[in-house]
């Protein structure tokens, strides 16, 4: 929000369970992201930004939030702790007036918002709402273009994830997942995914025609998608970047990017698009079988949606109170 300078959307409060001096200090130093591009301090009771008051809470129970007396309009729920209705209502029913997951969420929600996609969707009698998640927003975009002109018939994809903090640096327990027990910065791991899911609630004409991998590789942040996809319509290579380069150019701009350049995973670094096309890495076997692969920041590609979503029912908001 600081960034892309928002000033219609205001940071009112932060329920963390965490301290305040250590929100501070993680608010302004980022391994990955670097430093904070502004002022970070503290009162002792809020977190100021660039001396703007920000309340602090530490509380576990949704209902006991004070949503009411602060008069939240949106809540961002970024916790990944929390992914069903009943607790989006709880937050609801202590005073806010809606409630954006920061993952797919169960099928029971209002509506999920690939932006790019489906976000002129967004109305404001939806109050419980996903982003669905940084790999659905990366793949969707690609998928919906290449469905358009060629039509889909399957696919299998590989996600190729940096770490993220459910993994030890070091072999540890962890509760539901053996191979999660595993060092983050030693092994590449598979994990479970729920990307089909996500792609068939996105684009329903494709259910059951995706199968989905997901490995954890050691890295800190950035992460690519391989796509393998079988079409209707014969291609080559050459058709396929066309057919994304126009889209990162007009349709999905500032979404899907495109580059011919030779990359690697650290040059996406807080590369606030969905994805973006390595076009040197597109490859068609005979004529109907399609070889892709896409970068994207799966932090702050990600968070960016999260803001545009944001920004647009800040919008709605306006516009109905005219």
């Amino acid at each position: 929000m600081v960034e892309r300078n928002h000033p219609e959307i205001e940071v009112v409060a932060i329920n963390e369970l965490s301290d305040l001096a250590t929100i501070t200090y993680l608010t302004r130093y980022d391994t990955t992201h670097g430093r904070f591009p502004g002022e970070v301090d503290n009162d002792g009771e809020c977190l100021l930004i660039n001396g703007q008051r920000i309340h602090v809470l530490c509380e576990r129970d949704p209902q006991a939030l004070p949503w009411a007396a602060l008069d939240i309009d949106l809540v961002l729920e970024c916790s990944g702790s929390f992914k069903d209705r009943a607790t989006a209502e709880q937050h609801l029913a202590a005073g806010a007036k809606r409630l954006l997951f920061s993952q797919p969420a169960e099928s029971d929600v209002d509506t999920t918002i690939v932006w790019g996609i489906n976000e002129h969707e967004l109305t404001l009698s939806q109050r419980i709402l996903s982003a669905a998640s940084c790999t659905t927003n990366c793949l969707v975009p690609l998928l919906t273009v290449l469905d358009e002109a060629l039509g889909l018939e399957h696919g299998v994809t590989t996600t190729i994830h940096s770490a993220m903090n459910d993994q030890p640096v070091i072999d540890a327990y962890h509760q539901t997942d053996l191979r999660l027990t595993r060092s983050a910065m030693q092994s590449i791991v598979p994990v479970d995914t729920g990307l089909a899911v996500g792609i068939s609630r996105l684009m329903p004409s494709l259910s059951g025609r995706f199968e989905c991998l997901h490995v954890r590789v050691p890295t800190i942040n950035v992460s690519a998608m391989d796509a393998a996809l079988t079409v209707r319509r014969d291609t080559s290579a050459e058709h396929v970047n066309d057919l994304l380069r126009s889209a990162s150019q007009q349709r999905l701009a500032g979404v899907l990017g495109y580059t011919e350049a030779p990359m690697a995973s650290i040059d996406f670094n807080h590369d606030p698009r969905s994805g973006i096309l390595d076009a040197t890495q597109t490859r068609v076997a005979g004529t109907r079988l399609i070889k892709l692969l896409c970068w994207f920041d799966n932090e702050w590609g990600f968070a960016n949606r999260m803001l545009d979503i944001t920004q647009r029912l800040a919008s709605l908001c306006k516009s109905n109170a005219r």
